[in-house]
């Protein structure tokens, strides 16, 4: 358990420098943004380029912060359910569901998401908009979302099952045994 749990912490420690590090593409991505209206309202010029880099930037940080929202416990979960259990019930169903549901669901997806995006690469697949963009580097987002997702999900595995079965504390929670509220709550 103690290699597994060492596991755990590096896939959360790639995850949390990607999650904090592709944040700052939002701002790439509003600047761009910004600048291609004022170019568009002043002097008339435009590209789908500039349009394409946008969703391309967007996409990358849903794609490869999804794993970060999963680690920092920011993921969609029916809190009406769940606020009622008690955290060993919660911990015990974050096991299960993460077994059955999210590690299936990433594998897949990231199993499918790679010939996806080697055909894109290997044809050089070009954007149907005029001026468009190359459409690989999109598809790659996805494929090192998931893929990042997958390991991700493994490592909350690997600690929820350490906290069930009473190996560690549960590193979600503070020095005084409270969990931190969710970004909804605060």
């Amino acid at each position: 358990m103690a290699g597994l749990l060492v596991f755990s912490r590096l896939v959360d420690a790639v995850t949390t420098a990607i999650g904090k590090s592709v944040s700052w593409l939002l701002l790439a991505a509003v600047l761009i943004s910004a600048g291609n209206a004022v170019l568009r309202k002043t002097l008339d010029l435009s590209s789908n380029a500039w349009l394409e880099v946008q969703w391309y930037l967007y996409g990358t940080v849903f794609m490869l912060g999804a794993a970060y929202a999963l680690l920092q416990n920011e993921h969609v979960r029916i809190d009406i359910l769940s606020s009622s259990w008690s955290k060993k019930t919660r911990d015990i169903i974050d096991l299960v569901l993460h077994i059955i549901f999210l590690l299936p669901f990433a594998g897949l997806m990231a199993w499918l998401a790679w010939p996806w995006f080697w055909l894109s690469y290997r044809s050089g697949e070009i954007s149907s908009n005029a001026g468009g963009l190359i459409i690989w580097p999109a598809k790659l987002a996805v494929l090192l979302g998931f893929m990042l997702l997958l390991l991700q999900a493994l490592s909350e595995i690997i600690k929820r099952f350490a906290v069930v079965t009473g190996r560690i504390e549960d590193p979600r929670e503070d020095k005084a045994g409270q969990m931190p509220p969710a970004a909804s709550e605060v």
